[in-house]
């Protein structure tokens, strides 16, 4: 019984993960910046701008800092950033994590 060695060392190194980053003070994470703004018709345009055409094209819309729109046009080349890029816009966040980049 016992399972399978496999299963067994992934619960390990998971069990391992969890307990190494509960260790970590949560001043070591970046601060978060993020003030959320209203959901309109000119975010929506945005979220769907940088959801299905590039990322970034939301966040110009929604006239965030140029350091955040270039930072999601860059990890726009990068699939499921456009998820996130789309959110963004969407519910027309301001500033964020990494210098309010993200």
């Amino acid at each position: 019984m016992g399972g399978h060695p496999m299963n067994r060392k992934l619960i390990a190194s998971l069990l391992i993960a969890v307990v190494a980053f509960g260790a970590i003070p949560t001043q070591a994470f970046a601060e978060n910046t993020a003030v959320h703004g209203t959901i309109s018709g000119k975010t929506v345009l945005g979220g769907l701008g940088s959801l299905l055409i590039w990322p970034g094209i939301g966040q110009y819309l929604n006239d965030n800092e140029d350091k955040k729109v270039v930072t999601h046009a860059i990890l726009g080349l990068t699939g499921i950033f456009r998820l996130w890029s789309g959110w963004d816009a969407l519910v027309a966040r301001q500033g964020g994590r990494w210098d309010g980049k993200i």
